[in-house]
């Protein structure tokens, strides 16, 4: 066993307790899922209670023709079996998974599904947990053009292969042509704003601490119009989720060492 191997044993072995794990936007039966490091994710942490915020699955995806290979059931089996081991798992779907919310109020044993729900921390901070896709104006006033974003965004995805097998022969380091996109664009930067504002203010709303959501792939940890903003960010480039510890605090961990951001 090389000592690499011994290490991730060791890992996984000892997994890190947490009140809640919080992970959106796995986008299962994509080409670009990152199952496998969600697998070893979920390996490393043992949780009361897991939340799926939403586009776990890609159904507008898996309508035109899926890519699902072993590891995309892997991760359901395992979120099954903590299931059957106790955890609590609440599915609140998204835009791309948004069949299942003719499920919502509904429960399969430990499996509930809702449009949103309010978690309440170790320490009593209410938070308001929704995917957020309400609030993106697009996705609200017409599907038609979002289909057309999420065609451009895969693009952008598949772009990053041939670019960085130029820049690994050139000896240059990983770099994300879609994240410098959604960082450096100024409409990209202008919509995000836009909605982590919205969803700030819709936190105010229902008068609670906080809210915590994903749709925009983009993690974040702040504190925005007197209510702290939490997104979950996603698993397709920057492999993050949000981890709620045994004393309630809640973070960004992200799992990916190679995180996709603008050079």
């Amino acid at each position: 066993m090389t000592a690499a191997l011994a290490d991730e044993t060791v890992r996984y072995k000892f997994r890190t307790r947490v009140r809640a794990l919080f992970i959106s936007d796995v986008h299962l039966g994509t080409r670009t899922a990152q199952a496998t490091r969600l697998l070893q994710f979920l390996k490393a942490y043992e949780a009361d209670t897991i939340y799926l915020v939403g586009d776990v699955i890609d159904f507008w995806k898996v309508r035109r023709g899926p890519h699902w290979p072993q590891s995309h059931n892997d991760v359901l089996q395992k979120l099954l079996r903590r299931v059957r081991k106790g955890t609590r798992l609440i599915y609140i779907p998204g835009n791309h998974d948004e069949g299942l919310r003719d499920f919502v109020g509904l429960r399969f044993g430990s499996i509930e599904i809702h449009r949103d729900i309010i978690h309440t921390t170790a320490n009593g901070r209410r938070y308001l947990v929704l995917h957020g896709d309400e609030f993106d104006v697009v996705v609200r006033a017409a599907k038609w053009l979002a289909c057309l974003g999420d065609r451009g965004y895969e693009l952008a995805l598949w772009l990053n292969n041939p670019l960085n097998w130029v820049r690994r022969h050139l000896g240059l380091g990983y770099w994300s042509f879609s994240a410098y996109l959604k960082y450096r664009v100024k409409s990209a930067v202008a919509f995000i704003g836009a909605f982590e504002e919205a969803v700030a203010r819709e936190a105010n709303r229902r008068e609670v601490q906080g809210v915590i959501c994903g749709h925009i792939h983009h993690a974040a940890d702040r504190m925005l119009a007197g209510a702290h903003y939490l997104n979950c960010g996603d698993w397709v480039e920057s492999c993050t989720a949000i981890v709620e510890t045994l004393e309630g605090r809640l973070r960004v961990v992200a799992w990916s060492a190679r995180e996709a951001v603008p050079a």
